[in-house]
Parts: C-alpha cells; structure tokens; sequence
C-alpha cells in the first residue's frame, strides 16, 4: 500500500531542495529528513533529487512530480472543507417518502419552492411504510415524514405537531349524532386506509382492550379513494383530525371525536444521520419543515372549531 504521509515530506524537498531547511520546515531533524528521502525514493523508485553542492538537482520523475503534486494535494484538501450549496447548480434528485395525503396536499407547495430556488433539482416521492423506519439506512431515502413513538439510533428528527384520531363520515350517515357512542362506533361500517404509513391501529387496541372490535368495510391505499367511499356509502373513517378536517372544507363530511381514549400521535420530518451533515440535504429539509408543520398547525386547528361545534 502506498505510504502518503510521505507526501508533505517530498513536496517540500521539491521545492527548496535542500533537506536542511525542509527538516525545519516540518521540524524534523536533518537526520529524519534524510531518512524519509531515502523512504521517497524507494516508494517512487527513483532518485528524485540528486546531490550537487549544498542543494539537489531534480531528475525528470522528480520534475514530473513537482508539476504535478501542488494540484493534486490541493484538491485532496478539499475533500476536508465543510459542503457547500449553489442552488442556481443544485441537480440532486430528493427523495421524500410520506403518505398520498401529504403528496397531494403539502407535496405541490414543496415542488413549487423547489422550483423557484434550485430550479434544475427535483423529488422523487414514494409511499411511507411504519415497518421501514427501523433500517432507514437502507432506503435512498432523504426525508420521512410520518407518525413516529420511538426514534431509533442514528435518525435525526423534528417534531411537528401533534394530532388526535377522529371519525369521519358523510353528513346523510344514519349515525350522524352530536356524540358517538362505543356502540355507534363499532356497528359501523368502516374504511380502512392501507398505504402510507400507521394511521389508526391505535384504535384497534383501544377496543380490544374494553372487549370491542370495529366491522371493516373497505380496505383501500389512498385517501381519496377513502373519501370517495365515504360520500357514496354509509361508512366510517378513522384518521388524523388533521386530514379530516382538510376534507371537510372541501366535502360534504362531518368530524366527531373517538368514543375511546386514544393517545396524541406525533408527527415528525426524519432523515438518517448519515445525510445530516450535507449541505444540500440540510437545505432541503429546512426548506420541507415549514410547509409540513404549517399545515399540520393549520388544519389541526380547523379541525379543532368543527369538533367544538359539533359538542
């Protein structure tokens, strides 16, 4: 293997040529020097310098060397300077991985900011599972953005917001009453969201707990779909006041609170530790956090006034 702590040695013997004053360079003894010369030669198999008078002469190789050693030690250096970002430059691809909730209604503010600072980057999005969180270091993933109870060991996070599970269904429900009972809440129907992450297991074991079980309609993987089900039949969805109350501003629902205690579940932007140092992803995320946040706080107040005229 190459010894390249012979590096500094050999570039100032190049350029004053004369061990006497590189020794005092390094402050190293005369004796070292001369030691670490011979070390040079027998690494690059040549003489490098030749003894003439008081000074040395440089053979070719040593010539070769001296043109080319500057630059290449100077682009070693870099490697030790902190990154830097040049937005107008940036061509990374950022991957984020969330639910199709936050794509469709975070995602289009982040792409737009993306857009307008680094306009040559983009994201690559996929569904978030709960089950990748512990070996996060084996996805190519640069931001999570999901329910979390526990962070593991070498994952860095920030809290958002925290957030209450509700029941949500069409207006016309037969059991569209002030206050839902245990019993209304476990004769209904219910849609289950498959994707993009943990949202409502909490509740199966609430019910358990008390010797309950709730019926399951539907299962499908996105949000909208489950909306669409909810509007067209007398079904029940259980999921984040958050999203509930982002759907009804926009659909004919209503939001009532869970007839069992639940603890607050807590959002979170996370990114493995080996990303947190980088320039370009410290960049993004700081770019991410607000947009998610913001909605988060926006819409959990929303939702907070319609559970309170609904008491």
């Amino acid at each position: 293997m190459n010894n390249y702590k012979l590096l500094p040695a050999l570039i100032s013997i190049l350029q004053t040529r004369n061990l006497t004053q590189s020794a005092k360079n390094l402050n190293v003894t005369q004796s070292a020097m001369s030691k670490t010369l011979h070390q040079i030669r027998h690494a690059f198999h040549d003489q490098i310098v030749i003894r003439e008078g008081s000074n040395f002469v440089l053979t070719r190789k040593g010539e070769e060397l001296m043109q080319q050693l500057p630059a290449l030690l100077q682009e070693l250096d870099k490697l030790y300077l902190p990154n830097t970002m040049d937005l107008t430059n940036c061509c990374r691809k950022f991957s984020f991985a969330s639910s199709d909730y936050v794509a469709q209604a975070v995602l289009p503010a982040i792409c737009h900011n993306l857009e307008r600072h680094a306009p040559h980057a983009g994201i690559q999005y996929q569904l978030w599972q709960k089950d990748q969180l512990a070996a996060l270091s084996e996805y190519q993933l640069d931001l999570v953005s999901t329910i979390a109870q526990s962070i593991p060991a070498n994952v860095h996070g920030k809290m958002m917001a925290e957030d209450q599970l509700v029941a949500v269904f069409r207006s016309s429900h037969p059991q569209c009453a002030d206050q839902l009972s245990i019993d209304d809440y476990c004769h209904a129907r219910h849609i289950l969201i498959s994707g993009g992450g943990d949202k409502d297991s909490p509740v199966d074991k609430a019910l358990a707990a008390v010797g309950r079980s709730r019926k399951i309609f539907a299962s499908v993987p996105f949000f909208q779909s489950a909306v669409e089900l909810l509007l067209k039949t007398d079904t029940m969805l259980t999921t984040p006041l958050h999203i509930a109350a982002d759907f009804a501003q926009r659909y004919d629902l209503q939001i009532r609170a869970l007839p069992v205690d639940i603890k607050a579940q807590q959002y979170y932007l996370l990114w493995h530790a080996k990303h947190h140092h980088n320039a370009e992803h410290k960049w993004f995320r700081e770019l991410c956090y607000p947009h998610l946040k913001g909605h988060l706080e926006r819409t959990i107040n929303q939702g907070m006034k319609l559970l309170h005229t609904n008491k």
